[in-house]
């Protein structure tokens, strides 16, 4: 089969966590302390050290944490998106300006609680309140996308004028002094939960998804599929799935990871015969479902464990099964597609050997069971990842010769760290003003109610409601955004109607996810596209095909919390066999192969996608005549085969 290269080119894409170009010279070293102090203030607090008798308390260390990465991101990320050049003067000064407010706001931490500044703060403090927040909205504009600046920018003054909204959007008002103490002194604005998650727990995740890759994580799974795998029928496709499910599980960033694994994946997947189009769809998909695998799963899942208010290690066995069929019907399908043309694997040449793969990067395996075991049998969300971003320093220093792990490099892992770490304060502060103005005007709670009324409480009418609306503001937020503010005033609604809070946040939380494959906007797509040479929106609707289970997933967990891992070990072992079979007829259907069978023809791959389709409904017996629908098609087509072979190619 012809490479598809004819395909227009798109620019290729930045990656969106690649270390900005405006921290070199002072702004490097600058960046190096800020967060050399912010990573030993976080040790101080997770471990509850007490270094030096310093023991802050919760919000002022949280004040602080703003304070150090805020005026990182004011030095990493420019006001204007593509600027190039160093550090304008006035961003020296914005990155003083939050540093020096939030250390006068964090000495006071106390005095602010027992005097109660966020309903009675005298002048000076309600000033200091306003360049806060004013601050904060310009460090979420760098950070984030424009549209998310918009949205956050009407929600958080919404409490000006929530008096005069019609109907569940009514809410108590506040004047403007009133609002910015709210917002800036309370415990449900800038300081609510998503910003006390990432302080208390997700800077360790951060800062070992960095060591990970800086230390040559992301080239060690690269090499751990391509040996596992890369000579296999359609060697490369598997390789992309596997090696972006690691590296993406770690990340937690689609994008970033399709510019990460894609660059190496997707001209092998071309090379081997795979269209650049499927290439770019596999390996989008491939990255976007790596955000949804556990241990990591990105700063959502976290926030998630704390708006349940469940262990962290209860969300990793609960979104454990979905992501394992989501990549066993990505790698199924790789598979079938490759059997239907005949594509083969890379030479036996072109793969590293297995057992010299594993010697040399032994580590980064031991570093991810560590991590799980930490993390499910003992518990240790915020110590964890700190512990096991220690073991792979120590391993780089003392492999220092062989990897080049020279000073300065260290020195840039801390940059990094810091950029890393400074993005996500920007975006999760700035999202905190949307969860503060909901909270203290009460809209948040009277808009789940009103929903549910409106809705009749019909559970179907609510979950399409979740789902247009979280695809909606998926496209123009962060997966981690959409979350939090449908978690704050959708997930009640549904979880009112009787169906699992777990599955319920979980089905929020895929559904955000899924606009990175979805035109119009599709950013891993796009991403995977600029690499393939394909069309962006080509390639964004073959995705929509490969990565259909990520759309049916979310639907049938919800309905079905076996899928889940909640209910009996027989129901679950039930359902999950269900889900299988039928994620096999599905995959059969799409790319019109079978094992033993070979192509299929139209007549067999249509009842084959209805009966995988009947066997996904849950909690009916149709999952009995969608299994009979596929035995038969499938036997149909084995007698024919045998008869009248199909030629393959």
């Amino acid at each position: 089969m012809a490479i598809d290269d004819a395909q227009p080119a798109q620019p290729v894409m930045e990656d969106p966590e690649a270390r900005s170009a405006r921290l070199e010279g002072a702004a490097f070293w600058a960046t190096f302390v800020l967060t050399t102090l912010g990573l030993a203030l976080s040790i101080n607090q997770v471990f509850n050290l007490g270094l030096g008798g310093f023991r802050p308390i919760s919000t002022a260390y949280y004040y602080l944490m703003i304070g150090l990465f805020g005026a990182i991101g004011f030095l990493a990320f420019p006001a204007r998106k593509y600027a190039r050049g160093p550090v304008p003067w006035y961003d020296w000064i914005f990155a003083a300006a939050i540093l020096g407010f939030t250390i006068w706001i964090a000495t006071r931490a106390q005095s602010i609680i027992d005097a109660g500044w966020n309903t009675t703060g005298p002048l000076h403090a309600t000033i200091v309140a306003g360049f806060v927040v004013a601050l904060v909205l310009e460090g979420l504009r760098r950070t984030g996308e424009m549209v998310l600046f918009v949205f956050c920018l009407i929600f958080a003054s919404f409490p000006l004028y929530a008096g005069h909204m019609p109907g569940f959007l009514w809410g108590v008002q506040f004047d403007l002094g009133q609002a910015l103490n709210e917002h800036v002194y309370g415990l449900e604005s800038l300081i609510g939960i998503p910003m006390q998650v990432v302080a208390d727990t997700l800077i360790g995740f951060l800062v070992f998804g960095v060591v990970l890759a800086t230390t040559g994580g992301g080239a060690f799974f690269m090499d751990f599929a391509s040996a596992m795998l890369g000579t296999s029928r359609g060697g490369p496709a598997k390789v992309a799935i596997i090696s972006s499910g690691f590296f993406g599980m770690l990340s937690g960033s689609p994008t970033s990871n399709v510019l990460t694994t894609g660059t190496l994946t997707i001209p092998t997947m071309k090379r081997c015969g795979y269209p650049a189009t499927y290439a770019a769809a596999v390996e989008a998909c491939a990255s976007t479902g790596g955000a949804l695998m556990p241990p990591v799963m990105g700063a959502a899942a976290f926030i998630m464990a704390n708006f349940l208010n469940v262990p962290y290690a209860d969300v990793v066995v609960a979104a454990f099964l979905p992501a394992l069929l989501f990549y066993f019907a990505l790698f199924i399908q790789t598979d079938f597609y490759a059997g239907r043309n005949n594509l083969r694997g890379v030479g036996a040449d072109e793969v590293p050997p297995l057992m010299a793969t594993l010697v040399s990067g032994w580590y980064y395996i031991a570093a991810i069971v560590g991590l799980t075991v930490l993390l499910l049998v003992w518990r240790l969300e915020g110590e964890a990842p700190f512990w096991i971003s220690l073991f792979l320093v120590v391993v780089a220093l003392v492999r220092a010769r062989q990897i080049g792990f020279t000073p300065y490099r260290f020195a840039g892992l801390v940059v990094d760290i810091g950029q890393s770490v400074a993005q996500i304060i920007g975006l999760i502060a700035g999202i905190g003003l949307i969860i503060g103005a909901l909270s203290i005007t009460g809209v948040a709670n009277s808009f789940s109610r009103e929903l549910v009324q409106y809705a009749g409480n019909n559970v179907a009418l609510l979950l399409a409601t979740g789902a247009l609306t979280s695809f909606i503001l998926g496209m123009g937020m962060t997966a981690s955004a959409c979350y939090i503010f449908l978690a704050i005033v959708l997930a009640p609604a549904l979880i009112s109607t009787g169906l699992d809070p777990m599955a319920v946040h979980l089905y929020v939380f895929y559904w955000g996810l899924v606009s990175f494959i979805t035109p119009p906007v599709a950013l891993a797509a796009i991403a995977a596209a600029s690499i393939a040479k394909a069309d962006a929106m080509a390639v964004g609707f073959k995705a929509i095909r490969i990565g259909s289970l990520l759309f049916l997933l979310p639907v049938l967990f919800v309905l079905q919390p076996a899928l889940i891992l909640k209910g009996p070990p027989l129901l679950v072992l039930q359902v999950s066999a269900t889900a299988i079979a039928a994620v096999l007829l599905i995959a059969a259907a799409f790319e019109g192969y079978f094992y033993r069978i070979g192509n299929l023809s139209l007549w067999a791959r249509i009842p084959l996608g209805i009966g995988g389709l009947l066997m996904l409904i849950p909690e009916s017996t149709t999952d009995v005549v969608g299994f009979i629908l596929g035995s038969l098609a499938l036997a149909a087509s084995y007698v024919v085969a045998k008869r009248n072979p199909v030629p393959t190619g």
